[in-house]
């Protein structure tokens, strides 16, 4: 396993990440810990985590699988989701993240979190609030390092600013969807974090599964797949251009003799902006396969194929910065 740093901070995690966000519905709790066990034994240290996921069970298993490793992991986990029906149990507000730290220690059966994320923007929040309440923790000692999720650039930097003009606890990680169909963070946003010395985690590395190949456009997705359960993945990535795309990626990998999910997971490890990949897995199988990606280096061949075929994806046009 390889490890790097998140941003300019002291902090490493590997290179592929544990997301556990099946865990408590696609996977039950018996063979999550298998996962999480055989995942540790391979190096992987970055365990990822939300209180939204499946209504706190995921953080309750997470607890569970690394109460004797604790001291040896990164674990990560988010703030955002509703746990409850009041006006005051979702958001970024001082008054949810405070009570939802809580709940998320006693869940995960610690005292503090590595990485804390905030888990969306929210549009009800002044992002001071947020940022101060997020500085109380980590004064604290229950938060060693904060981060945001899905924010766009111009959120980000704002939150950076704010940040050094106020002398807070700075976002040191961003997380955001990134894989060989999903490429939008090159623009602006990977640019930003090499030149401010952010980490970057990403998600959805194999496009919730499309990547793997397995799939038929010309069926209904299995109702046992992530396209199957979740309406928001299937309006996503289910379209026939990413099918035409993953057919061009399968025949270079085909004639290279490579997996194609190792292959796109490799690809993003190719990126040295990114921190690390949080790769999901429903089986100890489908793990190790993920872990293989390690052994695989892509030539200027094949990532110029990679290019191509985002060419045709995101066809180039005339852009409003230079």
């Amino acid at each position: 396993m390889q490890y790097k740093k998140v941003g300019r901070t002291g902090l490493k995690v590997s290179a592929i990440g544990l997301g556990c966000m099946m865990f408590g519905q696609q996977v039950n709790e018996v063979d999550a810990i298998k996962i999480m066990d055989v995942a540790f034994e391979k190096g992987i240290n970055l365990f990822d985590t939300a209180e939204g996921y499946n209504e706190g069970r995921s953080e309750e298993i997470v607890g569970k699988g690394l109460k004797n490793k604790r001291h040896a992991v990164v674990l990560a986990t988010k703030v955002f989701s509703s746990q409850g029906r009041g006006p005051n149990d979702s958001g970024l507000s001082r008054e949810h993240i405070m009570q939802a730290v809580e709940d998320s220690l006693k869940r995960l059966d610690t005292d503090y979190l590595d990485l804390y994320y905030a888990h969306k923007p929210d549009y009800d929040t002044p992002i001071e609030e947020t940022l101060r309440a997020f500085d109380n923790l980590v004064q604290q000692g229950k938060v060693r390092y904060i981060a945001c999720s899905n924010y766009y650039v111009w959120q980000f930097v704002k939150a950076l600013g704010i940040s050094e003009r106020y002398n807070l606890a700075r976002f040191d990680c961003i997380q955001s969807p990134y894989n060989l169909l999903t490429r939008d963070i090159e623009v602006e946003l990977l640019p930003c974090c090499a030149s401010e010395g952010i980490g970057v985690t990403v998600y959805h590395p194999l496009a919730a599964g499309l990547l793997t190949g397995k799939h038929d456009p010309s069926k209904s997705p299995a109702p046992n797949t992530r396209f199957g359960t979740n309406k928001g993945y299937y309006e996503h990535y289910w379209s026939p251009i990413n099918f035409k795309a993953i057919d061009q990626l399968k025949r270079i990998t085909d004639a290279h003799g490579h997996n194609l999910a190792q292959f796109s997971i490799a690809w993003i490890l190719n990126n040295p902006v990114i921190s690390s990949a949080i790769v999901g897995a429903t089986s100890t199988r489908q793990l190790e396969e993920n872990i293989g990606a390690m052994e695989l280096k892509l030539t200027a061949d094949e990532t110029r194929v990679c290019n191509d075929i985002w060419l045709e994806l995101r066809p180039a046009r005339y852009f409003y910065g230079r």
